[in-house]
């Protein structure tokens, strides 16, 4: 599996999936998940109130409406509350429900953000380690999952995956 991290507006991205980094009410909210709802349209918020929700460290899928990606995965990752109320587990499953999404519809190509990193609070640093990490030991031999993008929205971000070991694309 191709992995990769660049500065660009995930929204633009025409891979199979792209993740919104969702509340648990799958409504439109603030950061990449107001960008996302945006650009996939009105019909991104009747299908996300359609599903009735998602708890914490799980995903949902949808359509990607509007956007050039086919589906949209819907991660819910944790609010950082100091480390200790299980933030590193939840921001790690988070990252597996989703690649499990993208695995069950047979997706070759995904585009993270940087999962709770934003208004959540979660340490940059420490939150792209977790999502390299969990998307490294979810590789699997037969796997159509070829190509993983780590779309940064801006240098500090690419920076901290770049320090995680994934290439930086120009």
């Amino acid at each position: 599996m191709e992995l990769v991290a660049t500065i660009v507006d995930i929204t633009t991205l025409d891979t199979d999936a792209i993740v919104n980094a969702a509340n648990e009410a799958l409504a439109p909210g603030g950061g990449v998940c107001r960008a996302i709802h945006r650009a996939a349209g009105p019909e991104l918020a009747r299908a996300c109130a359609a599903i009735g929700g998602c708890p914490t460290g799980e995903a949902r899928l949808t359509p990607g409406f509007r956007l050039p990606a086919r589906y949209v995965i819907h991660a819910v990752g944790p609010v950082w509350r100091g480390g200790g109320a299980g933030e590193a587990a939840l921001l790690a499953s988070a990252y597996r429900s989703s690649l499990r999404l993208a695995d069950e519809h047979g997706l070759e190509s995904i585009a993270f953000p940087a999962i709770s990193t934003g208004i959540y609070g979660y340490p940059l640093l420490e939150a792209t380690s977790i999502a390299v990490r969990t998307v490294v030991e979810a590789d699997r031999p037969g796997a159509r999952l070829r190509k993983v993008v780590f779309a940064c929205f801006g240098p500090e971000v690419e920076r901290a995956y770049r320090e995680a070991g994934v290439p930086v694309s120009p």
